[in-house]
């Protein structure tokens, strides 16, 4: 297997654990209050799923497009 598939896969792995740990995120207490008071999760939840959203679609791309 090639170096980029592999680099691929293990950000798209990066990214499935920082989405988890978003998603954990946003269902505790404190973040539920402080979405329903602002309307918006914590900037550091938003970060934790934002990035995980960017590693699993790089590291994708990565591992069905990296060199054949």
């Amino acid at each position: 297997m090639h170096p980029i598939r592999i680099a691929g896969l293990v950000l798209f792995a990066i990214g499935l654990v920082l989405l988890y740990f978003g998603y954990s995120a946003t269902e505790t207490l404190g973040e539920q209050v402080s979405e329903t008071l602002t309307g918006r999760f914590t900037d550091e939840t938003m970060g934790y799923l934002i990035a995980g959203v960017a590693c699993v679609v790089a590291g994708g791309a990565m591992a069905l497009f990296g060199k054949r």
